[in-house]
C-alpha cells in the first residue's frame, strides 16, 4: 500500500531509496486515477519489500510532473537507481502490471 510521507525533494527521495519506485502520477479528480490505488495496493501486497510506492498528486506537485512529461493520468514510473527505467500511461490491471514489475525487478 502507498503510504503518505512528507519528503524534502523528490529527488533525494529516489536517490536514497533501497528498492526500485513505482511513482504513481495522479489527479484527486481523475476517475481512472481512483481506480488504480485499490490496483495498486494489490501490487504492493504481490510485491512487497521489492518495491516502493510513491503517489504524486499532479495538482500539488506540477513541476515534478513537467518534469518528467507527465502528460496523461494515471501515469506510472519505475525509477531505479534514481533513473526512471519503465513507464506506464493508463489503467492497467494488478495481474498485468506485477507481472510488467517483476521483469524490471529481477
Amino acid at each position: 500500500m502507498a503510504v503518505k510521507q512528507q519528503f524534502q525533494s523528490f529527488s533525494t527521495l529516489l536517490a536514497e531509496a533501497q528498492t526500485p519506485v513505482l511513482v504513481d502520477f495522479y489527479a484527486t479528480w481523475c476517475g481512472p486515477c481512483q481506480m488504480m490505488a485499490g490496483i495498486l495496493s494489490n501490487v504492493s501486497n504481490e510485491l512487497k519489500g521489492r518495491l516502493k510506492i510513491v503517489k504524486i498528486d499532479t495538482d500539488k506537485y506540477p513541476h515534478i510532473a513537467s518534469q518528467y512529461q507527465v502528460a496523461a493520468l494515471p501515469t506510472l514510473v519505475l525509477f531505479k537507481a534514481g533513473q526512471p527505467i519503465d513507464r506506464i500511461e493508463g489503467v492497467l490491471p494488478a495481474d498485468q502490471l506485477v507481472a510488467r514489475l517483476r521483469g524490471q525487478l529481477s
